[in-house]
């Protein structure tokens, strides 16, 4: 059993997650908006949170950013939105949340991504501390500021900085679940050019894995056919080629 925070404004939301998390054995905790979520957050740190981005007084990406600054994403949170953007979904994912719901959430997918979410709690529970840094000895050199964020731990669900480049660009690497294949997307890339590159990339991948079939691949998207088709046209991605390579 786990102890799940739910935080989202909308109550036959948090009743319908309160219900399904409690029926596979979890202990849930509702909070309806920011303020809530921080009294539940202050009282413990859950095993998961399940949080809303579009809450009326503070929204869920700034909630986040509150957490991660104050050092309290000690714990996993998956991002729920049925009107968020890929740059709003790639945003939370850049300060810390595991992962992103899109509403409608349909039942197998809540339940894998919470899975997924108390695994990699465990994961991180079960590995081994790192030895404590040595204390900051103030002096006249280094500044208050900087002392004090030298000696904070980073949050244990803080993104890590990409690597650098040979040409001192940032890159992002991606590798295909156990198939060893990689990708390599810059950081450098002008936002439009860098989403488009992460979708041709997502979208060869599971072409690939599928062996072009674009029944699967839509399935495993999660989008209709016809709009799979469009999104293909629309980046250049050739489901005949990738389908001969998958073959």
């Amino acid at each position: 059993m786990a102890n799940i925070l739910v935080v989202d404004d909308e109550m036959g939301i948090r009743e319908l997650l309160s219900e399904i998390l409690g029926d596979e054995g979890h202990a849930i905790t509702l909070a309806e908006n920011a303020q809530q979520a921080r009294e539940a957050r202050a009282a413990g740190a859950p095993d998961l949170v399940l949080l809303d981005i579009w809450m009326p007084d503070t929204d869920g990406v700034t909630l986040l950013k509150e957490w991660q600054r104050d050092g309290l994403l000690t714990m996993p949170v998956i991002m729920m939105s049925g009107h968020a953007t890929i740059d709003t979904a790639v945003e939370a994912t850049r300060i810390g949340a595991l992962n992103f719901l899109e509403k409608p959430i349909a039942l197998q997918k809540l339940l894998k991504a919470v899975q997924q979410g108390l695994t990699r709690a465990q994961e991180v529970a079960r590995a081994p501390m790192a030895p404590p840094r040595p204390a900051v000895v103030p002096n006249t050199t280094m500044p208050a500021m900087e002392a004090a964020t030298a000696a904070a731990p980073a949050p244990m669900y803080a993104p890590q900085a990409a690597p650098l480049a040979p040409n001192g660009s940032r890159l992002v690497h991606a590798i295909s679940q156990g198939e060893g294949t990689g990708y390599t997307l810059s950081f450098d890339l002008p936002l439009r050019e860098a989403r488009d590159a992460f979708e041709r990339m997502y979208f060869e991948h599971h072409l690939g894995r599928e062996g072009g079939s674009m029944t699967r691949v839509a399935e495993k998207t999660g989008l209709e056919r016809t709009h799979l088709y469009r999104k293909l046209k629309q980046l250049g991605v050739e489901p005949g080629k990738l389908a001969k390579k998958g073959g």
